[in-house]
This record gives C-alpha cells, sequence and structure tokens, in this order.
C-alpha cells in the first residue's frame, strides 16, 4: 500500500487557510489515518472543516475540530489557550446604567472555554479580568482574578436596642467609639484580639498563609482603606416577617465593610501569577487565567481562599465585639454576608459548577444580605429570591459612576463637606474618591433587581468612618 502522503495546497483547496491548521491536520491524519486511502482522508479532513461542531467528540478529530471553532483542550497541566470565538450569552441587570468597560470584560469572560454561565449586575463597573458586579460559573476551574484581590471582603450589620436620637444628641461620644475602636489602612490595635482562626491547619501547609499569619495577626479587627468603612446609622425595618423576630421600627445599628487585609491581597497575588504562568490566555484576557480544582496549585489557592474569607469574617467579628462592648449592649441580630469569593454551587440542571462573584452579593433563596449605597444613600437589608438568572446573585453595592482618579479630578472638599452637612452625615477620614457623588443612584440599581431580592429593611449612615485623617 502506497504510503499517504498530504500537501497543504491540497488542505487550500478543500477550504483550509494558510498557518498553524494546515500542519495540524496534516499531522493528525498521519498519527491517527496513515493507514488510510488518499481520497478518504481528504473527504474526511473537508466534512471536519464544514462542520467542525459535529467532530469535536470524534477520536482523531477532536484537535482539528477544536481548532477550527477556536477551542483549546483543557488539561491540569496547563498550556496555551484560545477564546471562543463566539461569546455566550448572559443577562444584564440595569443593562443602561452599566459602561461599556464592564459589558466588554464580561463579554471576554464569557469566551473563555471554562465558562458556562454568566450574569452582569446592575452596580458593575470596570475592574481587572472579571468586572466589579461580575458572576462567572465555570467548570471545575477557579480564576483568581475572578475572586478579586480582596478575596471575602463583606459586610456585616449589627442591630441594637439603643435609641437612635442618641447619635445626633452624643454625637461626639459616637465619634470617639469609633476612633478608639477601629483602625483603618495601616494602621493596628497594640493589642489586637486572639482568635480561632489562627489554629486553622492552613495556615501550616498553606507557603503563602504561612508567611504572612504574623501580618494577619497584627492587622485582625482593622479595615482597609479605600471603599471600607465602620459607621454607626440608623437601621428601619419594614418587613414585619423578617427573620429577626422583630418589630417593625428604627434600631440603632452598626455596619462594617472590609476584607481580608494584606494576607488576602498577598494570596491573590501569588495564585494569579502562577495560574497566568499555567494558563497563557490572549491579551485582552490574560487575567483571566484559571487554576483546575484537581491541579496541587488549585487546591491549594481554593483552601487559601476559604483562610482568607474566614479570616476577614472574624475581623468583622472583633470591630463588633469591641463596639457592641463599648455600647454595653447585646446585639439583637447580626447579618453578614461575602463577595469576591467563590463558591461550589449547582445550576438550575443540576450541574456542579464555580461560581465567582467579584463584587456580587449572594441572593440564594432566603439568603440574607447587606446592600450598601453609600455615605449619604440608604443600604438594604435584602432576602434572596434564588433567581437561577442571575446565578442566584444580586449586586453587592449602589457601583461606580466614576472612576478614584476622575472623582479626584472633578470633586472638591469643601462641596463634598457641604453635601455631607446637608445630609445630616458626619464623616471621620474618607477620601474624595469616596465621596457619594462617586456612586450610582442605590435607587436606581434597586429597582433594577427586584427579581433577585426582596427587601426586608434599610439603613441610614449617620457617623462615618474610613481610612484617612479625622
Amino acid at each position: 500500500m502506497a504510503k499517504l502522503k498530504l500537501r497543504g495546497k491540497e488542505l487550500r483547496k478543500i477550504g483550509y487557510e494558510e498557518g498553524k491548521i494546515i500542519g495540524l491536520a496534516i499531522n493528525v491524519v498521519y498519527e491517527h489515518f496513515r493507514r488510510e486511502p488518499h481520497e478518504w482522508a481528504l473527504k474526511m479532513l473537508e466534512q471536519v472543516r464544514l462542520r467542525p461542531e459535529a467532530f469535536r467528540e470524534v477520536e482523531g478529530w477532536e484537535r482539528i475540530a477544536k481548532e477550527l471553532l477556536g477551542e483549546q483542550e483543557i488539561t491540569a497541566q496547563g498550556g496555551q489557550y484560545k477564546l471562543e470565538q463566539k461569546a455566550q450569552d448572559f443577562p444584564m441587570f440595569g443593562e443602561e446604567q452599566i459602561e461599556i468597560g464592564a459589558k466588554d470584560q464580561m463579554f471576554t469572560a464569557m469566551r473563555l472555554p471554562v465558562t458556562v454561565q454568566g450574569a452582569l449586575m446592575p452596580d458593575a463597573h470596570q475592574g481587572y479580568g472579571l468586572p466589579i458586579g461580575g458572576v462567572l460559573a465555570t467548570e471545575n476551574s477557579v480564576i483568581p482574578y475572578g475572586v478579586g484581590v480582596d478575596i471575602g471582603c463583606r459586610m456585616c450589620l449589627s442591630l441594637y436596642d439603643i435609641p437612635t436620637q442618641r447619635l445626633i444628641g452624643e454625637k461626639d461620644k459616637f465619634k470617639n467609639m469609633l476612633g478608639e475602636h477601629s483602625r483603618f489602612g495601616f494602621e493596628s490595635f497594640e493589642r489586637p484580639m486572639d482568635d480561632p482562626i489562627f489554629s486553622r491547619d492552613e495556615f501550616k501547609y498553606v507557603k503563602i498563609a504561612r508567611e504572612n499569619r504574623d501580618k494577619a495577626y497584627k492587622q485582625i479587627g482593622s479595615s482597609g482603606g479605600g471603599n471600607h468603612f465602620v459607621e454607626f446609622g440608623i437601621a428601619r425595618l419594614t418587613d414585619e416577617n423578617n427573620e429577626f423576630g422583630l418589630p417593625l421600627g428604627e434600631y440603632l445599628a452598626v455596619l462594617s465593610h472590609s476584607g481580608s487585609r494584606g494576607m488576602g491581597a498577598k494570596i491573590a497575588q501569588h495564585y494569579t501569577k502562577i495560574a497566568m504562568q499555567k494558563c497563557r490566555l490572549p491579551k485582552e484576557a490574560r487575567h483571566l487565567a484559571w487554576l483546575t480544582l484537581d491541579s496541587e496549585a488549585g487546591h491549594e489557592y481554593w483552601a487559601a481562599m476559604n483562610l482568607a474569607g474566614d479570616y476577614a469574617s472574624a475581623c468583622h467579628d472583633h470591630i463588633h465585639r469591641r463596639l457592641s462592648k463599648a455600647l454595653g449592649e447585646k446585639p439583637l441580630a447580626r447579618i453578614e454576608n461575602h463577595h469576591n469569593f467563590a463558591w461550589k454551587e449547582k445550576l438550575a440542571n443540576g450541574k456542579e459548577v464555580i461560581v465567582h462573584r467579584k463584587g456580587a452579593t449572594p441572593a440564594g433563596k432566603g439568603v440574607l444580605g447587606i446592600i450598601p449605597g453609600s455615605m449619604t444613600a440608604p443600604g438594604f437589608i435584602v432576602r434572596g429570591k434564588g433567581n437561577f438568572q442571575s446565578l442566584q446573585s444580586a449586586s453587592h453595592g449602589a457601583g461606580r459612576l466614576m472612576s478614584r482618579s476622575q472623582a479626584k479630578r472633578s470633586l472638591t472638599g469643601s462641596e463634598v463637606k457641604k453635601y455631607l452637612a446637608q445630609q445630616g452625615v458626619t464623616l471621620i477620614g474618607g477620601g474624595l474618591d469616596e465621596a457619594p457623588m462617586a456612586y450610582k443612584d442605590i435607587h436606581t440599581v434597586m429597582a433594577n433587581q427586584r427579581d433577585l431580592v426582596d427587601v426586608l429593611g434599610e439603613f441610614y449612615p449617620k457617623i462615618v468612618r474610613m481610612a484617612g485623617d479625622s
């Protein structure tokens, strides 16, 4: 039998384009079908070119089919990957209020070969990798930048049976409480409280966590810079069927927003670098590099991510315990939820996936959460409806209307100070980049997610502390 010989010009004649695909096709035929007749091989190659989707799972031809479809086989060892030629469809809640940069980033994420489903929340704006407000379900893979740098960043709200009028009549007393019992940015407590989190095995077996344990100990109970805050305000319950069993009305409340501090950032940077080395993607998608969960690095990141999330929760617990002691009262109820995280969940069809919520609130059926507005706009206590179209998610806040640099260029300290005074809000610290005018209208955001959450109550900030000079 004559040896099968294929030439590039023959493949070009049946429609193959010049480049890598021709060499791949010839190699595949020689590897798997070299004993077959020449004409049969050409006819099969023509069929694969015409209908590549029909050959994606056909042994021998699948590599050519996937190359034609713009796909690449996914392996635990990593390698060079291509994006799908067409992005999967995804819902955008409040699309008219979402900037084009966030949409473009989400379209790129929906072209990843590991992507199963996605959604964009109404507070979405451009970030790195996955946009802030982006929710992405992937198969057997976790994207460090799909989680974000501030791993496990969260909200925590405590309600107290204390007359709300005291926030006005004893304003200086409450300001001093925030000054004494909260720390921001590079500040930390001289005597941090100990916590069971530091006995976790991850601090022994995950190198990056072990290296940052001492720093984490020093920073526990403190908050980051940027949009992180601790504030006193008035919570107003409006749903008589609330899960706390509390009567309708107003309650003095403490609301905090912070994440996993320096340790979380180090974990994110470390595993993002590993992911980008193992999973090489086109330039526009390079920050979406993933780690498969059955790889050593993926397993390590998953453990480190969960540790960072629990550490962030411990930080909030310390904040609220310190303020509770200062108030001399135990809270009537506490609500906590987090974002910048990945969860193992099931879709409506029962398929198990990894759901990344980068700046998005879990909103499974009956799940409680807090969605803040700005320092002069109300936040909302919510109960998830379990909408699978949004991957059981909702917004994590109002979302930025201006970038940080834009806010600093266009706003002045005097106009922000005047606006805060008009709204009856006292600010300790903070910068122009966190001015209320830099954020979207929270009422519009909430209107765009009526199908995602029910509102149980509202929270109105009154005394706000953020990073910066008082």
